[in-house]
């Protein structure tokens, strides 16, 4: 039976009501009116967003670009800001994400280029090992859909669970379960609060990001997604169709996929943050979206 326990709500996708909503965060803003050598991005505020995005400015006012780079934790504004114009590209969200946002919000946004991929795994605070976890454990997901099922198909690959059918990992929910022996109790919880709900909770699952940030490796994972299992959770840069094409999409591209940025994320918790810099994100938006 589905147990479903909601936290710190869903995503605020009503937010969506009015460009009056931005307004009252200081987002409003006209990309299109910049100066043709201004780049405008809003970028979430966690290292592997921040950091490189501090690199790629520098090399950009170097070349004599002026950057105006905003730091933000939502995670639903910086995809309507760029929509509405506001800003030209954002980067704080995987590809299956955005995917979803678009289908969800009738939006008309693309992945401009890929970043870093972004695996996670299932982290506790008081057991060793997924066969340690209690019967009737609590275990924490993300509520947002594109990353709702990920802990799922962990647990489902340990034999903890059985799901229905063959589904990508994308479009998994708990409607998915058809077998939890142990009565397994779903926590659902707003991505950008996984971290802090961890030590209230069996287990929970967190992205590399979250959990370096409260010193979590993917070593202290009791289970972790392997390479194979995370393309559609490669990290992108967004922005209104064709803009990868400028001259401004392609100066941004390059100075986000430089060598400098390359250093920093192998230097990263160890590289286990990949790079697939020479993959198309509109050539692996069918398989995304299987």
């Amino acid at each position: 039976m589905e147990r479903r326990t909601f936290l710190n709500g869903a995503l605020g996708l009503g937010a969506l009501a009015g460009l009056g909503a931005l307004t009252g965060c200081g987002l409003v803003g006209s990309a299109g009116a910049a100066d043709d050598k201004t780049i405008r991005l809003i970028v979430t505020e966690s290292a592997p967003y921040q950091e490189p995005t501090k690199i790629a400015q520098r090399i950009l006012e170097g070349q004599g670009w002026t950057v105006e780079a905003k730091y933000v934790t939502d995670i639903v504004q910086p995809n309507i800001a760029v929509a509405n114009g506001e800003f030209d590209a954002n980067y704080f969200q995987h590809g299956a994400y955005l995917q979803q946002f678009i289908q969800d919000n009738d939006l008309d946004l693309e992945a401009a280029f890929y970043e870093y991929g972004s695996p996670g795994g299932i982290y506790s605070n008081r057991h060793a090992s997924l066969e340690d976890l209690p019967d009737g454990a609590k275990i924490a997901l993300p509520v947002d859909p594109s990353n709702n099922g990920r802990a799922l198909a962990l647990l489902a690959k340990a034999g903890l669970l059985e799901l229905a059918g063959d589904k990508s990992v994308i479009h998994l929910s708990q409607k998915d379960i058809v077998d939890n022996p142990r009565g397994f109790e779903f926590v659902e919880v707003d991505q950008q609060s996984l971290s802090k709900t961890l030590p209230d909770v069996d287990a929970g699952f967190l992205f590399v990001r979250l959990g370096a940030e409260i010193g979590l490796t993917p070593d202290d994972a009791l289970a972790f997604e392997e390479d194979a299992d995370s393309l559609p959770y490669v990290c992108v840069v967004a922005a209104k169709p064709g803009f990868a094409e400028t001259e401004k999409g392609r100066a941004l591209e390059a100075a986000y996929h430089s060598d400098e940025v390359k250093e920093w994320f192998a230097g990263y918790l160890g590289g286990v943050l990949p790079t697939p810099w020479d993959r198309d994100p509109a050539a692996d938006l069918k398989e995304w979206s299987a």
